[in-house]
Formats: C-alpha cells, structure tokens, sequence
C-alpha cells in the first residue's frame, strides 16, 4: 500500500515533523531558461498560499532562486497571513554571492539577512548551505572563516535553527555529513527510479541521525514526462540508452496501468530512510495532483521489474 504523503514524521533529530512530501519552490521564482516557462507573482502567490492552506507543512526555497523572487513571493503571503502560519516547516538555503561568486562566512551571514528580509521573518527553522561544490572545496567551506563555521555561529545566536547541506555529488555530500555538523541533508537527482547513486549516502545520513531530503524525483522531468517529452535528465543532455532505460520503465508501468510519474514520485516517498521528497510546483493544482500520485496503488511486481530496470542501465549521474 502506498505511504500517507501527508502524515507527519520525525526530520531526524531537529525536533521538527515533516510531511512525506515538500514543496519545492524553484519553479514559483519564474526561470524560463531552466523551465521553460513563466510564473508570474499572482500565480506564485496563489500557489504558495495554498500550501499554507493544504495538508503539506514542509516548504523549500532558496536564496538564489531568479534572483531572491522565490523568497520574496513567499514573504508576500507570510506577510498577508501575519506571519508563518503555525506548523509549517520553512527551509531556504544559504547562497554565495550571484555576482562574484563568493561564499565565504562572510557572504553566508549577508545572504542569510537578505532570506530574512525577504521573507520577512526574523528566523528561520532551517538553512541549507546550498551547491558549495561550485565555489569551494570541502576544506574551504570548512575553515574557520568558512561559510559552515557561520552557518553554525548563526544558530549559536538564534537566528536559523538548524543547519542542513543541500548539494549533488555524493561523495562531497559524504563527507559533509561525517562532519556531525548538519542535521539535514539534501540531495537531488541522485535516488531516482533511473539513478540510484545516492544510497551510499543515504546509508551515512541514516546511521548518523541526520535526515534524509531527497529532492528532484522526476530527475528534472523525464521521468515524469518521458524523453520524448523531456529528453534532458537533472537538466543535462543525455545518451540514448539513458532514454531507452526511461522508455523500458514507462512500458512496464503503462502495461500495469500505473502513470510512470507515480512510480518516480513513490520510489522515493516508500523509502523508510527518505524523511521528505521535494517536488517543485508551478500552480496550485499541482499540490493537489502531487497528493494523488503518491496514493496510487502500484504493485509490488512493479517495482521488481523497475529495479531489474535501473540495476540493468547503471546510470549515475557523477558518473
């Protein structure tokens, strides 16, 4: 039987309960040259507002997204409704600097007043060091000036409550973890229906009582969409046999009557080590649709022959 996606469930040992599934809020920030498409703010605000209103307590932004928009359309509605309302989860993500590429601890601090202000709040239950893979090698972002040494000055003085690290490549994600700095971590592309690299890393996270967020289920849309749809995967070009391992999933669930986009969204959500999945919306009936996927009754055999399937492909997106 298919996972309540709505039930409330420990976020390792933050003190904090999730639901099974969190909104993402990347596509609400208006990228068309990543999605494809526009959002505008009425749009993003209606969408946001019906988290608030829906059954899903978990939200994620960042401060990178289109430049701080994500970030302010949801300080919109926090605004509007006086505040977070109680229950919800708000994380967001440390940034380095858009323009020159700095992530020092400096930039953290900067970037983190810049997510309070836009969301207009004075804390924030969890930040994310987000994507440091980009700018700094691992001793780097872990110096004594470093970004994570601010992250955890940050929490020391109450102003973020917890810190997480949100980031692809697994080994880096590893060696994060082992640290015993973070509470959560959160990963994306890498525990898919097609590309399972990320277990390892889950293993670490579950051993260590940090919590598991696995974001990008539908590795970016095809697997939500087909390579037909959708030829990319996790936004990068992809070999044929990449597609052809999709197209093989797609014909096992479409002769078992299952949508290909339930089978990716509850491969991760039937993961008792996976405590959120992250599932980007663009308007509020996706909420809705999102819910409805993850209680689609898939059955067992389907799953043997999609593991069969990813275990024969062997793709892994770090190669």
């Amino acid at each position: 039987m298919p996972v309540s996606p709505i039930d409330l469930r420990p976020l390792g040992s933050t003190g904090l309960a999730v639901t099974r599934i969190c909104i993402g809020t990347s596509p609400l920030a208006s990228m068309p040259r990543l999605y494809g498409y526009d959002v505008g703010p009425a749009r993003a605000e209606a969408t946001i507002a019906a988290v608030f209103d829906g059954p899903l307590n978990f939200l994620d932004t960042s401060n990178s997204y289109g430049g701080g928009n994500a970030e302010e359309r949801i300080g919109t509605v926090i605004r509007e409704r006086g505040g977070l309302p109680e229950g919800v989860v708000l994380a967001t993500k440390a940034d380095a600097d858009p323009v020159t590429g700095d992530f020092s601890g400096v930039r953290v601090r900067r970037s983190v007043d810049e997510s309070l202000e836009r969301l207009g709040i004075d804390r924030v239950q969890l930040m994310y060091l987000h994507d440091p893979e980009y700018h700094l090698t691992f001793d780097e972002a872990m110096a004594d000036d470093g970004p994570v040494a601010a992250l955890v000055a940050l929490r020391d003085e109450g102003v973020i409550g917890h810190i997480g690290i949100a980031a692809g490549p697994v080994g880096l994600m590893r060696q994060f973890v082992a640290t015993g700095v973070f509470e959560v971590a959160l990963n994306h592309n890498r525990y898919t229906l097609l590309d399972r690299s990320a277990d390892p890393l889950i293993s670490d996270a579950a051993a260590a009582g940090v919590a598991y967020v696995n974001a990008a289920p539908y590795g970016g849309g095809m697997l939500a969409k087909g390579p037909e749809a959708q030829p990319r995967y996790a936004y990068r070009d992809t070999p044929e046999s990449v597609r052809d391992a999709v197209r093989a999933m797609a014909r096992v669930c479409a002769d078992n009557d299952v949508p290909l986009q339930a089978a990716a969204l509850q491969f991760s959500l039937r993961d008792e080590r996976v405590a959120s999945t992250v599932v980007g919306v663009s308007e509020p009936a996706r909420i809705t649709d999102t819910i409805e996927l993850a209680t689609v009754p898939i059955p067992e055999s389907v799953w043997v022959e999609l593991d069969a399937l990813a275990a024969k492909a062997d793709v892994r997106l770090d190669g």
